[in-house]
């Protein structure tokens, strides 16, 4: 199953129960969403007790491949952020 924002507003707005708006939903989804950004950019990671971690790792350069071209192209170092999934969540699949 693939999620968009949209359809997690609609999941959180079903789990908080009939007395919470769309709105309300919409804004508790940003305010995790933002809190997860902001803690790994000022941290470095995140983590969330039985769900997983979410962290900055640097990625070295290397050399690609352009696939219109097929011409070597070179890929400079770059950040990104991996996840990891705690136990609980491994157990749960």
């Amino acid at each position: 199953m693939s999620l968009n924002r949209a359809e997690l507003v609609v999941h959180v707005q079903k789990a908080l129960g009939k007395e919470t708006t769309k709105a309300a939903a919409e804004r508790a989804v940003e305010a995790v969403i933002g809190s997860l950004k902001l803690g790994v950019k000022k941290s470095g990671g995140v983590q969330l007790i039985g769900f997983g971690t979410f962290k900055v790792v640097q990625r070295k350069a290397r050399t690609g491949i352009n696939p219109k071209t097929g011409e070597k192209i070179k890929i400079k170092a770059s950040k990104t952020v991996k996840f990891a999934p705690g136990s609980e969540f491994k157990k749960s699949l």
